[in-house]
């Protein structure tokens, strides 16, 4: 049993004449004919009541072709599902981001997307690296942003932009004389990090090693936050200075003579932000679309003017 033969005794009996319905099903009235007969002998009833001058429906026959015209019907909604699968831009996207990625990419990402793909929305998701990780493993999200390094079986992963890091301070801080910081002022001031947990924790202690705990070469006080906001915050409040990434920096509501921004003296430490998809996942064109959206973004961010490092 065919969906093909399933056609012609549909056809057939709306019909009712071989040589239409072989019409309508673009095949030579005696292949329509075979059809229908096989059908006939396979099921080992008759179908139809043929005469001279007329083909009708046996009693058992309008049953079957009711039940072969709604195995039709599904058999097309099935082709109008994969139709519209091929569309990979036509459904939500799962997308994760690491705490000092999203507020920063997300107000950019999204009304650049929505020009580009407008019936592909976004479900987000901010949290850890290693909780991206894990959901991303299981299906929960499509794709994440985090920083690099980052290593997963079966996981694809393109880097996307690096962004140099940047020193904040209240306004009045003495080094806001200085054009650039050297990292090595950092080790007797008290400076604001991100909790345990924050990759951008472990990559501001690696660029600047002094101010690890545990060095008593260098003893300094270091207040722990739970995001960058909340630092700048407490560095406007005059509590200490702080590091942020690049995209972090411009980023607030603060009027001008609170907080000041100034570069760290080369080499200036950076980080690489990176997407991560699954190797089997079926929506590469969406992937695609995505990453070229972020780039995008960060290219913007990067051409805005040089002299916000340099604020007040």
């Amino acid at each position: 049993m065919t969906l093909t033969e399933l056609r012609y005794i549909v056809t057939l009996a709306q019909e009712q004449h071989f040589g239409r319905a072989a019409e309508r099903c673009h095949v030579s009235q005696p292949t329509l004919s075979v059809g229908v007969k096989k059908l006939e002998d396979e099921l080992g009833v008759l179908i139809f009541e043929r005469t001279k001058s007329a083909v009708r429906l046996t009693p058992v026959g309008e049953g079957i072709v009711a039940q072969a015209q709604k195995v039709l019907e599904q058999a097309q909604g099935i082709r109008e599902l994969a139709q519209a699968g091929k569309n990979q831009l036509a459904s939500p996207l799962r997308v994760g981001a690491i705490y000092t990625v999203g507020p920063y990419l997300f107000p950019h990402l999204i009304p650049q997307l929505h020009k580009v793909a407008p019936d592909m929305p976004l479900y987000i998701e901010e949290n850890f690296t290693h909780i991206l990780r894990d959901k991303l493993r299981t299906g929960e999200l499509d794709a994440i942003i985090i920083a690099l390094p980052f290593q997963e079986a079966d996981v694809l992963v393109k880097p996307l932009y690096d962004e140099p890091f940047f020193v904040v301070m209240p306004a009045e801080h003495p080094w806001t004389m200085l054009s650039s910081i050297d990292a090595a002022l950092l080790n007797d001031k008290s400076l604001l990090l991100l909790g345990e947990g924050h990759c951008f924790r472990d990559q501001v202690l690696e660029a600047c090693p002094a101010t690890r705990r545990g060095d008593s070469a260098h003893p300094h006080t270091t207040v722990e936050s739970s995001s960058l906001e909340t630092i700048r915050h407490m560095v406007a409040s005059g509590l200490g200075v702080s590091i942020l990434p690049f995209s972090a920096v411009d980023n607030h509501h603060y009027a001008p003579g609170v907080i000041a921004i100034r570069p760290l003296s080369p080499p200036v430490p950076y980080r690489s932000v990176a997407i991560a998809w699954r190797a089997s996942f079926p929506r590469p064109k969406a992937i695609e679309v995505l990453t070229d959206s972020i780039r995008l973004c960060s290219v913007k961010r990067a051409a805005q003017p040089a002299e916000m490092a340099h604020q007040p």
